[in-house]
């Protein structure tokens, strides 16, 4: 079992179906690899080994009794620390979370599980999920297995560097403002953040909350892009509530890439991206141009990319204000009111947004509704669009206050949460966007680029991933693991 840590999901299944390993030894197999390596890394921050063997030794018995096996049957799996799963505690990072145990899975991992998949763990967080790194008080720092004191994104961090170096077979993840996106463009997976609303999100939520975050969606991160059509049609399944009058038919890629319409957006003076990434979007590109797809540099929707982001930042920090403790929110109301009416610097902009009043919500949300129909009208004539994740390859750990912090792109000296913008053309329109590996750049990082498709064409970027993927770009293991 030399290097199957580093195979599919599919292929991990597909060894236990044909009785090449055992769902237990498989188990143990990662959890040696998690004794082995987990210690520096720090992506697996919580576990259950007890209950994962259980579940994998009941597993081979199932498969004794010659019982049905679903598509993950047996495969050990890890989830996001913000999952809700029986027995441990959610906490998002939070030091006065610490004991909040739990005890029921999430809906996700629920149907993970009903899957066969053996959930052995959590993976690690920023605070509140708010960071394109992953540190918190309570679990300490994740680290990017492709290189030491560089990031591995966030908020999904945790989840990306498992997969990456091979310490688990499937993660899902969540992504309000590129938080599955950026980690697996950082190191190296693939990840996909679906339509919003289209897989439940009941169980990923602090307090009990049941009404799905605005922008905020749910979505799994691989090591293939055929894990991640089996993930999503596993939770693609309405919630019980809307399953009495609702079902999911997601159009699926049918046309040869000769007959794709395919845009490029590699590069914007919203967010300028480095020459090295730009690189890598450009080599997807040229590998669906040498397809035969009709590749457009110019093309665009419909609107100032200003515009857009603007929207999106108003509708993000009012959707994340719900996160913030009532006496910290009730201080941000406070200097919110005292804000003068003719300041409108960045800082009071924020305040204005974190505590903004349900009629100003409504005229963003009009707003953005503009932004969706320019989408689906740039989706009539454009299949889909390819675009960076962020400006740089994976950066170095700063976990300096927010104010001070700071991105360099090749020379020019950026605003750390400008980088936001990439995550924001998918995120403010609720569109789908698969990320697949593009390849190194020349520091020797991985870069990801971003498959943006129409409202529920899911299915679409994420079978295109595929066909990238069988033409070169697909995970690579990161050196010594």
């Amino acid at each position: 079992m030399t290097d199957l840590h580093f195979e599919s999901a599919s292929q991990l299944a597909q060894r236990i179906r044909s009785r090449q390993t055992t769902a237990r030894d498989l188990l143990e197999h990662f959890l040696a690899r998690v004794d082995r390596l987990n210690p520096t890394l720090n992506a697996v921050v919580v576990q259950d080994r007890a209950g994962a063997r259980a579940a994998a030794d009941a597993a081979d018995a199932a498969q004794a009794r010659g019982d049905a096996l679903g598509p993950l049957h047996g495969v050990p799996m890890t989830v996001k620390e913000s999952y809700d799963l029986a027995g441990t505690a959610t906490t998002w990072g939070i030091p006065d979370l610490r004991g909040n145990l739990v005890h029921t899975d999430a809906v996700a991992v629920q149907r993970l599980k009903a899957a066969g998949a053996v959930v052995f763990g959590k993976t690690n967080v920023p605070i509140r999920l708010a960071d394109f790194q992953s540190y918190n008080a309570i679990y300490g720092t994740t680290h990017n297995p492709w290189k030491r004191g560089a990031t591995p994104g966030g908020s999904s961090g945790g989840s990306a560097a498992a997969l990456a170096a091979g310490l688990t077979g499937l993660e899902i993840g969540s992504d309000i403002g590129g938080s599955i996106r950026n980690p697996s463009h950082y190191c190296g997976v693939f990840g996909h953040k679906p339509t919003w609303n289209l897989l439940p999100m009941r169980g990923h939520a602090l307090g009990g909350v049941l009404t799905p975050t605005d922008i905020s969606v749910i979505g799994p991160l691989a090591r293939s892009a055929h894990d991640l059509e089996t993930v999503l049609r596993l939770l693609s399944v309405p919630d019980l509530i809307e399953a009495r009058g609702l079902r999911v038919d997601l159009p699926a890629l049918t046309e040869p890439t000769r007959a794709l319409r395919v845009a490029v957006w590699r590069d914007d003076p919203m967010c300028p991206v480095s020459a090295a990434v730009q690189a890598r979007v450009d080599a997807v590109a040229q590998a669906l141009a040498g397809q035969g797809a009709r590749i457009d540099d110019t093309a665009r929707p419909a609107f100032e990319a200003a515009h857009s982001h603007a929207v999106f930042q108003g509708l993000l920090h009012a959707a994340m204000s719900a996160r913030t403790p009532d006496a910290e929110y009730a201080q941000l109301v406070a200097q919110a009111d005292a804000l003068p009416a003719t300041d409108q610097s960045p800082p009071a902009q924020l305040l204005r947004a974190q505590t903004m009043r349900a009629r100003d919500w409504q005229r963003l949300n009009e707003a953005r509704t503009h932004i969706r129909w320019a989408w689906h009208r740039f989706f009539e004539q454009h299949d889909v669009l390819l675009a960076p994740v962020m400006s740089t390859t994976a950066f170095a750990q700063d976990e300096g206050p927010f104010g001070q912090r700071s991105i360099q792109v090749d020379g020019q000296t950026l605003p750390y949460f400008s980088q936001i913008f990439w995550a924001g053309l998918a995120g403010v329109a609720q569109l789908p966007s698969t990320v697949v590996p593009g390849g190194l750049a020349s520091d020797g990082l991985p870069v990801g680029v971003q498959l943006i498709g129409p409202a529920y064409g899911d299915l679409r970027t994420v079978q295109l991933a595929q066909r990238l993927e069988a033409l070169g770009f697909g995970f690579t293991p990161p050196a010594g693991y």
